[in-house]
């Protein structure tokens, strides 16, 4: 299950995929370009949980943050907050 924050608007929605393509088939709306972790603009901050990236990401994340289009969840509840 994935935790999303935005703004004072919490939801928990299902893990389908990559946290991008779960937050996307939820229909919460998400910033991205290039959809495999070079430009960093999905970015958004992980609160709590684990996450591994299914591609080596090349965009630049400081160590509380993720990249949505290229992760995953690997414990069975993450948190995370749409910058």
């Amino acid at each position: 299950m994935i935790t999303v924050s935005r703004g004072n608007s919490v939801s928990d929605i299902p893990v389908t995929g990559t946290l991008l393509e779960s937050l996307e088939r939820a229909s919460v709306p998400v910033e991205t370009h290039c959809r495999s972790g070079v430009c960093g603009l999905c970015r958004m901050k992980l609160k709590s949980g684990n996450v591994e990236y299914i591609e080596t990401p090349l965009g630049w994340v400081e160590d509380d943050e993720v990249l949505v289009c290229c992760a995953v969840p690997t414990s069975q509840k993450i948190e995370i907050e749409v910058l």
